[in-house]
């Protein structure tokens, strides 16, 4: 500011000066014409030249001073001596530096089949993207054109917010679910009607599922999941099963993701997920009947890789142990040690031919920005126990679409359309020390198909239609070899996101085999659910 008076104050000066040089002497007489002015001397325009050329050096000697002040004041503001204000601008490096930890305040987040599970997973609209800095997962609704995230209502909205626990980089979510149904049926072996071991078993009161649920971040590249159940059988004794229990990773490149320990293959759309998420009070025919009980689970690792598509694409790969009750139609010793009338080996494992091989191709299309379609193509392949060679082949293919009003309330009026078909080539064999008499191979199919309706804010009805073939044998006595078909109906209410009571009716229709005679059975069940804590969405 210095400097721009003292130029100022040189040019008026030298404007001045000219002025005066230039200007006529005044006198009484009247002035002269151009005609008779007197011309400027040598003498005049030399002394002019000098007066410019002093205010130059003038200028000259005041910019110095100036500069002189400046790289003073510089270098006393660096010694922290001056009082005067610093550049208002933040350092970019110092706000790096003084910035939290991506994960010190807010904790992340991650969708879930179950993506993978979830925790405090936000639910977007049909087309939405996820959170920044969300975990990526499989299980993850992924981004735009990806599976959105439901809660379990299946209507969008998350269940709750995170209750975090530590600080840092650490949290973790806790949460605990109650699932319960009061049953009649017209059989009184229900519990062979009901293909899931989390179905109502028995007629009265089921207490099934009660579920406890821990989630969080381990550290930069690791989240971790569990979920432990506890079940009460007939005689109301008390099991626990650790149904999930993996870790998986959160900053790989190329959207790459690993994942290893206890988790559902991610065969089909129900399989991954857990009994609080279904759409009905018992599990599909063909899924309790192919992929067993338990559903098709295990120890294992996963590898999945999200395609650098426009539209939401994932391949997974998966190898499971696929050893126990959880690998039905694989590795199982089945009951008393027979599975389809044979003798089980219960062999320990041989090599990889021995593994459960599952591999899945998924890819979601936003057909409008109401409507979203998504399709996949399953696959598990190993060894079964009902023979020294004996192997298993399940292929599966699934559909959902899902329309949601954009004038939507709290996820509410939507329609929701799921279809999984199966098919499975299963070598059964001579059993242990070749007791049995023949060898054989069965191919069988099922299929489910489901509609849902949210028609009012909290209120959802559904039907769904099974059905499974089962190739007949002269040879092998197996209830869960009998040809079925069922139609289910059902109304859920959800009072809020924390609870929800369903009534829901079932026909069942038993075919006759060589070995069993066609029955009809009517149930009916009456479930309730109350969720305490952070139970995130799971996938869409």
């Amino acid at each position: 500011m210095k400097k721009i008076i003292l130029v100022t104050l040189a040019v008026f000066a030298v404007a001045a000066a000219f002025a005066q040089e230039a200007a006529p002497v005044r006198t009484s007489s009247p002035a002269p014409t151009v005609s008779n002015a007197t011309p400027a001397t040598a003498a005049d325009v030399e002394v002019l030249r000098q007066q410019v050329q002093s205010l130059t050096e003038t200028v000259k000697a005041l910019q110095q001073q100036v500069k002189d002040q400046q790289a003073a004041l510089e270098k006393a503001n660096l010694a922290g001596e001056s009082g005067l204000p610093q550049n208002p601008e933040p350092s970019p490096i110092a706000a790096a530096e003084n910035s939290p930890a991506p994960n010190a305040s807010v904790p992340p987040r991650f969708p879930t089949e179950d993506t993978s599970v979830v925790a405090s997973a936000t639910a977007p609209a049909v087309s939405g993207t996820p959170a920044p800095g969300g975990f990526p997962t499989t299980d993850t609704s992924v981004v735009t054109s990806a599976p959105e995230t439901i809660s379990s209502t299946g209507a969008g909205a998350p269940l709750t917010q995170p209750i975090t626990i530590g600080g840092g980089r650490n949290y973790m979510n806790i949460s605990f679910d109650g699932l319960f149904a009061l049953a009649y049926s017209s059989a009184r072996d229900l519990n062979d009607i009901e293909v899931g071991d989390h179905d109502p078993q028995q007629r009265g009161f089921n207490a099934r599922n009660i579920e406890l649920a821990l989630d969080g971040a381990v550290d930069p590249y690791f989240e971790g999941f569990a979920n432990i159940v506890f079940k009460l059988d007939n005689d109301n004794e008390t099991d626990v099963e650790v149904e999930e229990a993996f870790m998986q990773t959160t900053s790989l490149p190329f959207n790459l993701q690993l994942k290893g320990g206890q988790f559902f293959a991610a065969f089909g759309r129900l399989n991954p997920t857990h009994p609080h998420t279904w759409d009905f009070a018992d599990t599909p025919l063909v899924n309790g009947l192919f992929l067993g009980p338990d559903g098709l689970r295990g120890v294992g690792a996963q590898g999945s890789w999200t395609l650098p598509l426009p539209w939401y694409s994932q391949l997974i790969f998966a190898s499971q142990n696929g050893r126990g009750s959880t690998g039905f139609s694989f590795r199982n010793p089945g009951d008393d040690g027979t599975f389809f009338d044979r003798i089980t080996t219960d062999r320990e494992a041989r090599g990889l031919q021995d593994f459960v091989w599952i591999p899945r191709f998924e890819n979601s299309f936003n057909l409008s920005n109401t409507q979203t379609v998504l399709a996949g193509v399953s696959g598990a392949f190993g060894s079964n126990e009902t023979g020294a060679n004996s192997r298993t082949q399940i292929y599966g293919a699934d559909l959902l679409y899902k329309w949601k009003s954009s004038y939507a309330e709290g996820g509410f009026p939507f329609v929701k359309w799921q279809t999984e078909f199966m098919y499975r080539r299963f070598q059964a064999g001579h059993g242990a020390n070749d007791s049995f008499p023949v060898a054989e191979t069965f191919h069988d199919w099922g299929i489910y198909s489901q509609v849902l309706w949210g028609f009012k804010k909290g209120w959802v009805a559904g039907i769904r239609g099974d059905f499974v073939d089962m190739q007949d044998s002269e040879f092998t006595d197996d209830l869960d070899r009998q040809s079925r078909w069922r139609i289910s109906a059902n109304l859920t209410w959800y009072p809020t996101e924390f609870s929800k009571i369903r009534l829901q009716y079932n026909q069942d229709f038993l075919e006759k085999n060589f070995f069993l005679s066609a029955r009809q059975v009517e149930s009916i069940f009456l479930q309730w659910e109350f969720i305490l804590g952070a139970h995130g969405a799971h996938k869409f």
